[in-house]
């Protein structure tokens, strides 16, 4: 094994990335840029163990040639968009719904077992694997906040149970009174389940479950979302959609994008910014009028009106 690692090479590596970014998966997809990117830090990072194990001089892996993913930014469902949709199908890579949009989908869904699960996901940013691995020893209703401390995962075919997606991802939510109100209820209701299957319901802890009481698969979560918006009317978005809106709704509502990053669990403030450089229309128009406010009372204060 360590002369194998001794033969390494950048071309080697290099060879690699290019035979995974152009080779089909077996289900017939590529890897994404993004992937190719984490499968080097990966190896680099395996690597660097070696070079400090002094089992090779130096990490082939370094200054690899890295495709260059383009992240997606979100844009918003407006009417000129959701009528193109509608007309053609067309829609965009990322897009968050508007807030009347996002409220006729939620009083659409508020008999909906997992109820509880959509709105921490829109107005709290919450993943769907933190979804999936919250716990209620994770959640204390009267502090008004929960804490992510797992997520429940695919990785190779299996569900498992891992620690958030990063140190930042590891975070204290602040909870609003409605959202307090809506997690009771839903307890109260996981109560009544319980009661009703006796010995058949399984005490996983988990907040939202199965029927019985097992803990759910993330794939059910998404497949269960993505029916209820087919059923709303609503343009399609996904699951991981209601995070970015939740992020677009917060600095909408004029919350300090710090506060915005501790949210999301970003471990920065950079990625934040960047990512949610898209606003709701009312925001941007609203934007577009305090700037040209400022100016033309500057002008104004110099005597010489910009209209002539």
């Amino acid at each position: 094994m360590i002369d194998l690692i001794e033969q390494l090479t950048s071309r080697d590596v290099n060879g690699l990335l290019a035979t995974l970014a152009s080779r089909p998966s077996p289900t017939g997809r590529r890897l994404s840029p993004a992937s190719v990117v984490r499968i080097h830090a990966t190896l680099r990072t395996a690597l660097n163990a070696a070079v400090r194990a002094r089992l090779i001089p130096v990490n082939p892996a370094n200054g690899a040639e890295l495709p260059h993913p383009r992240r997606p930014h979100p844009v918003i469902w407006t009417a000129g968009r959701t009528a193109r949709w509608q007309q053609t199908g067309e829609r965009p890579a990322v897009a968050v719904w508007t807030e009347q949009q996002l409220a006729a989908f939620l009083a659409g869904v508020a008999q909906d077992r997992l109820y509880a699960a959509w709105l921490l996901a829109a107005l709290r940013g919450q993943r769907r694997g933190e979804l999936a691995g919250l716990r209620w020893t994770d959640v204390d209703l009267n502090a008004a906040e929960l804490t992510v401390t797992q997520q429940r995962v695919h990785a190779d075919g299996q569900v498992v149970v891992g620690p958030p997606k990063s140190a930042a991802s590891c975070r204290e939510v602040a909870l609003d009174a409605e959202t307090i109100r809506v997690l009771r209820r839903h307890r109260e209701r996981q109560e009544k389940l319980s009661a009703a299957a006796g010995t058949r319901w399984q005490d996983s802890g988990y907040v939202f479950t199965t029927a019985d009481g097992a803990p759910l698969q993330p794939d059910y979560l998404t497949g269960r979302f993505r029916r209820l918006v087919a059923a709303s009317g609503q343009p399609p978005i996904r699951l991981h959609d209601l995070r970015h809106g939740a992020a677009t709704l917060a600095l909408a509502a004029r919350t300090d994008l710090k506060v915005v990053q501790a949210m999301l669990g970003h471990a920065s403030i950079v990625l934040t910014a960047d990512t949610y450089v898209s606003v709701l229309p009312e925001v941007a128009h609203e934007a577009a009028r305090e700037t040209a406010r400022l100016v033309l009372n500057a002008a104004s204060a110099l005597g010489r009106p910009l209209d002539g």
